[in-house]
């Protein structure tokens, strides 16, 4: 990996597939193929190394001690992170051009982006995955 790379996680929202309901099945189809495509070419200049796509069902803890629990998926889904993509880039200038090429914005999909941290403002450790330990 290289070393003046910085870490930043794509987060898919309005990504469900009531968005997609639209599409017939050649369209989806080609979506899917673009999409892919988009990582591959992503992961193969070793700008990607991370994406995975999260089920609809969902449970928020909250309060002390976890006192609350809701289930979801909740009416307000499009709001919600349906996926996301972890980047090795340059900043935030490259991790933006990466996000804007997506397929899946002229759907309706918003991607936001976040830069990994380097430390937590509270001294939580950190815990990155082995090949990220040196980044």
């Amino acid at each position: 990996m290289k070393s003046n790379a910085t870490p930043y996680l794509l987060l898919f929202r309005n990504s469900g597939p009531e968005n997609y309901a639209h599409l017939s099945p050649d369209e989806r189809q080609q979506l899917m193929t673009r999409w892919n495509d988009w990582y591959d070419s992503l992961a193969a200049q070793g700008k990607a190394f991370e994406g995975q796509p999260l089920e609809l069902e969902t449970r928020v803890v909250s309060g002390a001690g976890g006192e609350r629990v809701v289930d979801g998926p909740f009416a307000e889904a499009k709001e919600a992170i349906g996926g996301y993509v972890k980047l090795l880039v340059s900043g935030l200038d490259e991790a933006t051009a990466i996000a804007r090429q997506h397929p899946g914005l002229e759907h309706g999909l918003e991607i936001e982006l976040r830069q990994l941290a380097e430390s937590c403002h509270l001294g939580v450790e950190h815990h990155a995955e082995a090949g990220l330990a040196a980044v």
